[in-house]
């Protein structure tokens, strides 16, 4: 029977060099491209994006995944909001689960740190939810 997974993490999306964003914040992204950097597919990138915190570490409580994803961030939001202001940037939390009927659903809910990181920041979250079909 196949099980409910979940992945998140943080990324910054916009126009800025992906290297002063990991210069400032003192963190190693684990995805990066600049704009007019290619693609796998050949087609140039027209933002920068810099993600960081993957976690897939499935819990059917997904609050804890989005915590782990943003704990090194917490203490960041001064940094971030001066990216923020001085950028063409948006901050994104990303909660990627897939589900399956038989299994136990996933509660989705942010923590209130969560909740408070993501407003003092201005990120948004993105819920992107898939249901898994029996195999």
């Amino acid at each position: 029977m196949p099980k409910n997974s979940c992945y998140t993490y943080f990324a910054i999306k916009g126009e800025f060099n992906p290297d002063d964003i990991t210069r400032r914040l003192r963190l190693k992204p684990s995805k990066v491209w600049e704009a007019g950097d290619k693609s796998d597919n050949g087609t140039e990138y027209d933002f920068s994006y810099w993600e960081f915190g993957f976690c897939d570490e499935y819990d059917v409580v997904t609050e804890k995944q989005m915590q782990k994803t943003l704990e090194p961030l917490f203490s960041k939001t001064a940094i971030l909001n001066e990216i923020r202001k001085e950028s063409d940037v948006v901050f994104v939390l990303e909660i990627v689960p897939t589900v399956y009927s038989e299994n136990a659903t996933p509660c989705l809910a942010p923590s209130m740190k969560v909740i408070g990181f993501c407003h003092e920041t201005r990120t948004e979250i993105d819920i992107d939810l898939y249901v898994g079909e029996k195999e």
